[in-house]
């Protein structure tokens, strides 16, 4: 197999994890501390961005506005024993802001295709459609194996 297959290999392995997975963990930085949140999430068709909602009034949405840099946590484990060898953990990073413009829509849409219960809380003027851009993703596999993808 060529480098080219792996890519295509490892972006199919991601898609199905992301489709399959309706909650992410989101670590994000602010006053001088790391903080983490469960999210509802779902992703692009190309994997280069991550969608979230948050309210503004949420220690997230501080964080994010302060320092976009940012990490998400998406995994299949079933809290068994099992994990340690069938278990697999994707980490993008990325810089995460609030989607404004002509984009919103789109990605607005996407996001209540996987989470249709949750227009309701989108639809309030409150709340922030987030959009993370990523830079690059860590996945781990069988326990140690660990790959590598850089996002154009």
């Amino acid at each position: 197999m060529n480098k080219k297959d792996d890519i295509k290999g490892l972006k199919e392995t991601l898609a199905e994890l992301f489709s399959a997975q309706k909650l992410a963990v989101l670590s994000s930085y602010g006053n001088g501390q790391p903080y983490a949140s469960l999210i509802a999430f779902t992703a692009t068709d190309d994997l280069k961005h991550i969608i979230f909602a948050t309210t503004r009034a949420t220690r997230k949405f501080a964080n994010l506005a302060s320092e976009p840099k940012s990490a998400l946590l998406i995994d299949n484990r079933s809290n068994d024993e099992k994990d340690f060898s069938r278990a697999m953990a994707a980490t993008a990073l990325g810089r995460a802001e609030e989607v404004r413009g002509a984009q919103r829509k789109s990605f607005l849409d996407m996001f209540l295709k996987k989470h249709p219960h949750l227009k309701e809380f989108v639809s309030s003027p409150s709340c922030a459609l987030m959009v993370v851009s990523v830079e690059k993703y860590y996945v781990v596999n069988r326990f140690q194996n660990v790959q590598e993808l850089h996002m154009p």
